[in-house]
């Protein structure tokens, strides 16, 4: 089955945040013209040698895409639509923002090229916190960008909210989601912060000058975002992610649901014909590599048993949850025949439910969901 979703990674930034380990790099200096035309030479090998169907989703990500230029972004929206030119009417069109990058001419550019949601990284509304975790946004920006974006015609925004970083307190988490909720998004991402190797927070945490919340701090945080936009009218419909109801994220949901999907650009990954792959993540190497061939890094071939633990390591994300009978229609057996002794240890403790035919995650499996997920791996050999 040809992807019906496309992933597009823009890999520079205005600055590089200090818990950031994405493919980024900071757009001073950087070839981004020769990016581009290095992308538009990657989607001409990708559709060739997989055509593309009716594109349902598309995701252009960061990075920052909103550091190009009107021009710039321009130029990557008629691509896209060039290659990729059978769109559903059901489009979910996303690019990432960060706020005070969308000024009217570039909001203008992305919505006569069929650009309809807007996903800004907010990350908190604390002033200070925002300095100290490396954004280069202000807290007023974010409140501008959103109303620049309803003008612009494009009223499908979402926000992105951290918990767990740097001297942050609950109180704090509160704030950001009673401002972030009078701006009145439609979609909210919540996460923790990771600690990655190779970031500035990492070497921080080593040199022991990184002050976290406590655990049960970032569960508190965690409960209290559940509780205030569950009261707000959002659904969490996967465990960080929630929207007024025909607002979720169908995009992010194909990864979740374990569909196939291109991946285009500097360290990007895709899924199609049962591979994974994923793209060199230098911007020079990628210049030069897509001259001759897809810029590819490697590639793994997922086997059936893989596809099966996927399934309910992802699907489980998800509070729908992952439905038996799917599951046996994709894989010819019901997965208690692959994860019996899995699927009752689980039910035991307590973390996941069976109920009307689907495995789900119960509250408790909601805060224990890394336990959950890892005790599929390896079980369904």
């Amino acid at each position: 089955m040809a992807p019906e979703s496309v992933y597009i990674h823009i890999p520079f930034c205005a600055r590089k945040c200090h818990y950031c380990d994405f493919t980024a790099y900071v757009v001073g200096g950087q070839p981004v013209d020769e990016y581009l035309e290095a992308l538009e030479r990657e989607m001409a090998r990708m559709v060739e040698e997989i055509p593309p169907g009716k594109i349902e989703t598309i995701f252009i990500g960061g990075g920052t895409p909103t550091v190009l230029t009107p021009r710039q972004m321009e130029r990557l929206l008629k691509d896209v639509r060039r290659y990729f030119p059978v769109w559903s009417d059901r489009l979910e069109f996303t690019v990432e923002a960060n706020p005070g990058t969308t000024e009217p001419e570039k909001l203008a550019v992305m919505k006569e090229r069929g650009v309809n949601r807007l996903s800004f990284g907010a990350q908190t509304f604390r002033p200070d916190l925002l300095s100290e975790i490396g954004r280069d946004h202000g807290v007023d920006e974010i409140a501008d960008s959103v109303e620049a974006a309803r003008e612009a015609g494009i009223d499908n925004v979402s926000l992105d909210l951290m918990f767990g970083l740097p001297q942050q307190s609950v109180a704090d988490m509160e704030e950001a989601l009673v401002r972030g909720l009078a701006l009145g998004p439609d979609h909210f991402s919540v996460y923790s912060l990771k600690v990655e190797e190779g970031t500035v927070f990492h070497h921080k945490r080593l040199q022991g000058k990184l002050p976290l919340p406590s655990e049960d701090e970032e569960l508190e945080m965690y409960l209290l975002t559940r509780r205030r936009l569950e009261e707000a009218g959002f659904l969490q419909y996967e465990v960080s992610n929630f929207s007024r109801p025909g607002r979720e994220s169908r995009h992010n949901s194909t990864y979740w649901m374990n569909q196939p999907y291109y991946g285009l650009g500097a360290g990007a990954h895709g899924y199609a014909k049962g591979v994974r792959y994923e793209n060199v993540r230098g911007v020079g190497e990628y210049i030069r590599l897509s001259r001759s061939r897809r810029p590819i890094a490697g590639t793994h071939r997922v086997s059936v048993a893989e596809m099966m633990e996927n399934h309910f390591i992802l699907g489980l994300r998800l509070m729908n949850g992952v439905s038996r009978r799917k599951f046996a229609e994709l894989y010819g057996k019901p997965p208690e025949n692959v994860f019996g002794s899995v699927l009752e240890d689980l039910q035991k403790q307590g973390l996941i439910r069976k109920e009307e035919g689907r495995y789900r995650l119960t509250e408790r499996g909601l805060l224990f969901g890394n336990d959950v997920f890892a005790a599929f791996l390896g079980e369904s050999a």
